[in-house]
């Protein structure tokens, strides 16, 4: 989910960037860039996946 989340954010920067639209301070291209990264560390260190991966065991034990 986290990964999804930067995913989006990078698409919006890069059309920020590439229309060369002049934005605020905050919605900037290279602010969007880092929020995007910190998402993906998030979900590279286990935030995104624990969601998810939790709900899958139990279903199979006997």
């Amino acid at each position: 989910m986290l990964a999804f989340a930067a995913a989006v954010l990078f698409v919006i920067a890069f059309i920020i960037n590439a229309t060369e639209t002049s934005t605020e301070a905050v919605f900037s291209p290279t602010s969007l860039m880092l929020v995007g990264l910190a998402l993906l560390a998030l979900h590279s260190g286990g935030m995104g996946a624990a969601w998810s991966a939790r709900g899958k065991g139990r279903g199979r034990r006997r």
